[in-house]
């Protein structure tokens, strides 16, 4: 039987603790990976790495993240769109469907 290990981990007057290292290692966790809790009947919890969410996309979160700071940095270089230019790209592209599910494929051109 492989040996149990034990870990502890203080929480704050915030209630927010650290995620210990080797919690992190067994869990492969990385920045920003969410954690799931299983709360049992006996009490006990168990801690698991959630799965990761079909929509969750790293890259746009990634961007989002950059947007949100660059405009908080930097308000002064936001400006609005023009009603003549939403107009255009509602003209160009109205009527086309889109399947966001169909893989991309470098042949459909």
């Amino acid at each position: 039987m492989p040996a149990t290990l034990e870990v502890e981990s203080t929480l704050t007057d915030r209630y927010q603790t650290t995620v210990p290292e080797t919690v992190r290692r067994a869990l492969r966790l990385g920045k920003r990976d969410k954690i799931h809790y299983t709360i049992r009947p006996s009490g006990d919890v168990v801690l698991t790495r959630a799965q990761a969410n079909d929509s969750d996309d790293p890259v746009l979160g990634a961007f989002l993240v950059f947007l949100a700071r660059d405009i908080a940095t930097n308000p002064e270089r936001l400006q609005t769109i023009d009603a003549s230019l939403v107009q255009r790209l509602q003209a160009l592209t109205g009527g086309i469907e889109v399947d966001l599910d169909a893989p991309l494929s470098a042949d459909d051109e």
